[in-house]
């Protein structure tokens, strides 16, 4: 019958199973309360399980056991004709063997045992348990539809068929409300399966948000090494890349400038290793608190600067900020980088330009950076860069709380400026 399957039942349908350790997963604890979830056989319909062959043997059998209770009120009574006894026990033994049909048309089993419950007595126990098994696996408007039709019948069906044992009205109120217990029985079992369904797509649905959340939390993490690593790399890389193409493009320089030269390229390189053991080892151990080193603050500005007037560049620094320890760490690592990444693209793109570096800023009224340099006064040398590095500093300023800008100046120069909360 078209109309047998309004749609997919939570009984009836499988969802998927996930593996790996599944006692830790949210979803096997669902996944344990409905164990009949994943059985679906090569044809697209579940497989009955030992369960289910249980249920039907039962239900087979409790169909027999109600046939051959109302059999007796036929064979027993001496108006019924030995024929018509016969028939009836024929259909109620037909009827009897259809239960089995019952999970695959649930509804076309329950509206046709509804002519053949009038016409034989024997069918009774078939009608009750198709009558049971509707309420499970069909929405509640048909329950509603075919126990609404068969209680309409019953006075008729007693009036044409009395019971040789009880009266009139207290045979028809016992069929009402036996049929009412089943189809409430039925409910019930539907209600429950509902619940645990439902509890199954919620675990899966809290199961895939976690796996979401976890994987956007390492990307997070990756984003923040990779900015770490560019941040703490660069400057050090930079200088030797400068550093080494002076003694490439001047072979003739002064030997002390050689051996100036030199002395930095060593030291950043012997610094660059340092940093990326502490970056690997920050990957290692999972956890950016467990560094070697302490992370850099403002007052760790001093230090970057002389570093950089060491290796030959021109720097001006002004500062106002008369505690920089005060400075939150936090804000005070980003404005660090913030300068850090000013110094290294001054040195890589306008080498010999006097660089300006401006710290503004008090306790709730924020602090400002800014880094500015003006044209190159000669030519550029080639230095590969990432071109991440500007990119890298507005994400750092953003997740501070603050914002940053940064953009060619009209002299030719160019300028990075940012601000940070700084909070009372």
């Amino acid at each position: 019958m078209s109309g047998d399957k309004p749609g997919p039942e939570p009984h009836d349908v499988p969802g998927p199973v996930a593996h790996a350790p599944r006692w830790l997963l949210p979803s096997a604890v669902a996944a344990d309360l409905d164990p009949d979830a994943d059985r679906a056989g090569p044809s697209g319909r579940p497989r009955r399980t030992v369960r289910d062959w249980f249920v039907d043997v039962g239900c087979f059998l409790l169909a027999v056991v109600i046939g051959l209770a109302a059999a007796h009120t036929v064979t027993g009574d001496p108006d019924v004709p030995h024929g018509l006894a016969v028939a009836d026990q024929a259909i109620g033994a037909l009827a009897c063997g259809a239960v089995w049909l019952r999970r695959r048309w649930p509804l076309g089993l329950a509206v046709a045992m509804i002519p053949v419950g009038l016409i034989s007595n024997t069918a009774g126990g078939a009608g009750l348990v198709a009558l049971f098994t509707l309420a499970v696996h069909r929405p509640f408007r048909y329950v509603a539809w075919v126990a609404g039709v068969q209680i309409a019948l019953l006075p008729a069906f007693f009036w044409l068929r009395p019971d040789p044992d009880l009266p009139y009205l207290a045979a028809l109120a016992v069929t009402a409300l036996l049929t009412s217990a089943v189809v409430g029985w039925g409910m019930f079992v539907r209600s429950k399966r509902q619940l645990v369904q439902s509890l199954r797509d919620r675990a899966r649905r809290a199961e895939t948000e976690a796996a979401l959340r976890a994987e956007q939390a390492q990307r997070l993490a990756r984003e923040a090494i990779a900015r770490e690593m560019h941040d703490v790399l660069a400057h050090r890389l930079t200088l030797l890349s400068v550093h080494a193409g002076a003694l490439e493009f001047r072979p003739d320089a002064p030997r002390e400038e050689v051996a100036r030269a030199a002395g930095v390229i060593r030291e950043s390189a012997h610094e660059a290793l340092q940093d990326l053991r502490e970056i690997i080892g920050v990957l290692r151990a999972g956890d950016s608190e467990e560094a070697g080193r302490p992370q850099p603050t403002l007052a760790a500005l001093d230090g970057l600067v002389a570093e950089s007037r060491s290796a030959g560049a021109k720097v001006v620094l002004d500062s106002s900020v008369l505690d920089p320890v005060a400075v939150p760490a936090s804000v005070g690592r980003t404005a660090y980088r913030i300068v850090q990444e000013g110094l290294t693209n001054a040195r890589k793109h306008a080498p010999g330009a006097e660089v300006t570096v401006t710290v503004r800023g008090a306790a709730g009224d924020g602090l400002t950076v800014t880094v500015a340099h003006p044209a190159p006064p000669g030519p550029v040398p080639a230095v590969p860069g990432s071109g991440q590095g500007l990119i890298g500093l507005r994400e750092r300023a953003t997740l501070a709380g603050g914002h940053l800008e940064h953009g060619a100046q009209e002299d030719g120069g160019f300028r990075i400026r940012a601000w940070l909360p700084w909070g009372r």
